[in-house]
């Protein structure tokens, strides 16, 4: 690519935008260019369709078409090209919406010609980042599935966790788990990481984020999870923004097929940052009836933004909790099927909490591990009829082989094997 002419594909109703950017080019762009100038919008498509340029600049101002669906549009009519917003500073909400849409990045105006050139050339560079590892999904990137709850002790962090798990065991392809749960994270405990690099890492270096920086800061679980972790509550000084999270959220969806992320509360601007960029959501309640109130209001939240119903997913867990109330009761108060339901056994969860080694791993069989694996069946069958293509050859298992996993986890000396493990006493639910 670099010995081509560039070609860049400009829409804008405004001459005046045109010739700034025709300015900015011309006194900075190292490599030869040609700048195509659409001035109406309706024709833009076509246009790009025919071109297929590399880049696709889109303002924001377009004489009464809003520039988010024609952003889908060309996202999806000319994957190739790299789409940069320009947007006015004081309409972050309309970036984010434009990166979650398609759009690689945004340039704010009024346009300055070193950030428009400097962009350019960050995005230009990304292209040539190989991918992280092979297998990484083409198109539109990966499937994103949020797991949130109404209210704090449903399980939400430990089903996200055994989830991703089970999903990497049952797809075969790279998954990483991200801690939203920015008031009391978990994800390092759960998981027995250590928490020295964490998102916070990556805000300073927005700019030039690619694949590299956030694999550098991506911590390494055993069981083939790559995690980024949420930093102390006391490290974060002010919460995350609208356009940094939908900024971070789509580099990861580009990186790898799966990304799993657990969703802490409140509900406020930056958890909506991620509920808009999911594919699925998956909300987990238990069978009370103070946490069905919360369910309804946050249901009825979802339905105000807009979110169709069958985005989100129920799931129930604890549901065989003496004295809860019925699955049946549930989905005639909630006017909403349950998806899914995970029976109670708090000793096991809350046992393998403690040792910071997921019930997915050890306790397979339980089950509480195969309704989870169950789940992450049905995340990867409804990803495959959405569009997202056939599986890989299988992996090797982890399990398989001399020492395997557990000789990783455990050590071989110690002789536990799975079947010994699942012997063991039955611990906390989430």
């Amino acid at each position: 690519m670099q010995g081509q002419t560039l070609q860049i594909l400009l829409i804008t109703t405004e001459e005046r935008v045109q010739e700034s950017i025709n300015r900015a080019l011309a006194g900075g762009m190292s490599r030869a260019y040609r700048l195509h100038w659409v001035a109406q919008p309706n024709l833009a498509l076509t246009r790009a369709q025919d071109l297929l340029p590399q880049v696709i600049l889109v303002d924001d101002e377009l004489e009464g078409i809003d520039p988010i669906p024609l952003i889908r549009q060309l996202a999806a009519s000319v994957s190739s090209a790299i789409i940069l917003f320009l947007v006015d500073k004081e309409r972050a909400g309309e970036a984010s919406q434009a990166v979650l849409v398609g759009a690689r990045s945004f340039i704010t105006k009024p346009l300055q010609a070193d950030d428009l050139v400097m962009t350019l050339h960050q995005v230009l560079a990304w292209q040539r980042v190989p991918p992280v590892e092979p297998g990484t999904v083409e198109g539109a990137g990966g499937r994103i599935v949020v797991f949130c709850a109404p209210k704090g002790g449903t399980g939400r962090t430990t089903l996200a966790v055994n989830t991703a798990i089970s999903l990497r065991q049952v797809d075969r392809r790279p998954v990483v788990l991200v801690d939203a749960d920015f008031a009391a994270p978990a994800l390092d405990v759960a998981l027995n990481l250590d928490p020295d690099r964490n998102v916070v890492d990556l805000l300073p270096k927005l700019s030039r984020l690619d694949q590299v920086l956030i694999e550098s800061v991506l911590a390494d679980h055993t069981s083939g999870l790559k995690v980024l972790l949420a930093p102390p509550p006391s490290d974060l000084t002010s919460p995350l923004t609208l356009p940094q999270v939908q900024h971070i959220l789509v580099m990861l969806r580009r990186m790898f097929p799966w990304v799993i992320v657990d969703l802490g509360l409140p509900m406020d601007e930056t958890a909506f940052a991620f509920l808009d960029g999911a594919d699925r959501i998956v909300m987990t309640v238990l069978p009370e009836m103070v946490g069905l109130r919360n369910t309804r209001l946050m249901l009825g939240h979802f339905a105000e933004e807009g979110y169709p119903p069958e985005k989100t997913w129920l799931v129930l867990n604890r549901s065989t909790l003496q004295g809860g109330v019925s699955t049946a009761d549930i989905e005639s108060r909630l006017g909403v099927p349950v998806k899914f339901t995970v029976p109670d056994d708090q000793r096991l969860v809350t046992a393998t909490v403690n040792r910071g080694v997921p019930l997915s791993l050890t306790h397979q069989r339980s089950a509480v591990g195969r309704a989870v694996r169950k789940m992450a069946q049905q995340l990867s069958d409804d990803a495959q009829h959405n569009g997202r293509g056939p599986l890989p050859p299988p992996e090797v298992s982890e399990s398989e082989g001399s020492g395997g996993l557990f000789g990783r986890l455990f050590g071989r000396s110690n002789g536990t094997s799975e079947a010994q493990a699942e012997t063991e006493p039955s611990s906390e639910q989430a």
